[in-house]
């Protein structure tokens, strides 16, 4: 049976995180901070390497996973994409303090480069605008564009989470639609059950009614071939009459 426009569906449709910016900006900020530690930060001597890549891949795996999660739980891809959140601010975190601990500067309002930095972090979301610079940069220029980074993917997520907010509010979770679908069927069964119910003493009703016209119908052939037969013995009667008295007079 094909689906009604108005079918309560239970799982939702998945959501296509490669074509979300924030999840593209989340991809760069993991290989940033992998470049970024893998030329900065000693591979031994200094545990912040391992705390800022695992904040920055726990960000973009948990957005990952939030909205795989989303098909069917809502409550769930909120909290993934909140670990998310949380992991880009520890992640935010880690690279203010590298800039304070090793005296360097931040990019500030006013500055050529902080209105460039910010134009370019806005406008460009791939991987590919980005890499050509991670051998570039130095650690003061990686750390304010990381930075930046954090902040726009935070914006975007909390947009994102707020509209996801609406749909919980106003949808429900998993719980609720298996409710409203299973419901929705039961009542669809329901009206289906009442309606052929109301139709049945119709269809007795023109049933008697095509019986009679059949019985009729019956009557009305029979009488008509009694009547055929009736006529071809009573001509075949002639015909053998005749017959014997044109035999009659030839002899």
């Amino acid at each position: 049976m094909a689906e009604t426009s108005n079918t309560q569906h239970v799982l939702k449709s998945q959501a296509n995180w490669d074509a979300l910016y924030f999840y593209q900006k989340s991809d760069v900020i993991y290989q940033l901070a992998f470049a970024f530690c893998d030329r900065f930060i000693h591979l031994y001597k200094d545990r912040t390497r391992d705390q800022v890549i695992q904040a920055a891949r726990s960000c973009k795996q948990n957005i990952v996973e939030g909205l795989a999660d989303g098909v069917a739980s809502t409550e769930m891809q909120l909290k993934l994409l909140n670990v998310a959140r949380a992991s880009l601010k520890e992640l935010r975190e880690d690279f203010e303090d590298y800039i304070k601990s090793r005296h360097l500067q931040f990019f500030v309002s006013g500055e050529p480069r902080y209105a460039d930095m910010l134009n370019y972090c806005r406008y460009h979301n791939r991987l590919s605008d980005y890499e050509p610079f991670f051998a570039q940069w130095t650690d003061e220029q990686m750390c304010n564009y990381a930075i930046t980074l954090c902040h726009f993917i935070d914006r975007m997520m909390m947009s994102f989470l707020k509209k996801l907010e609406q749909e919980f509010i106003t949808e429900g979770g998993i719980k609720e639609r298996m409710h409203r679908a299973r419901t929705g069927y039961r009542q669809k069964q329901d009206e289906r059950l009442k309606q052929l119910e109301a139709e049945l003493p119709r269809l007795k009703q023109s049933l008697a009614e095509a019986q009679a016209e059949a019985a009729k119908w019956k009557a009305a052939f029979e009488d008509l071939k009694q009547r055929a037969l009736k006529m071809y013995y009573g001509k075949e009667e002639e015909i053998k009459r005749l017959k014997e008295q044109l035999g009659e007079e030839k002899l």
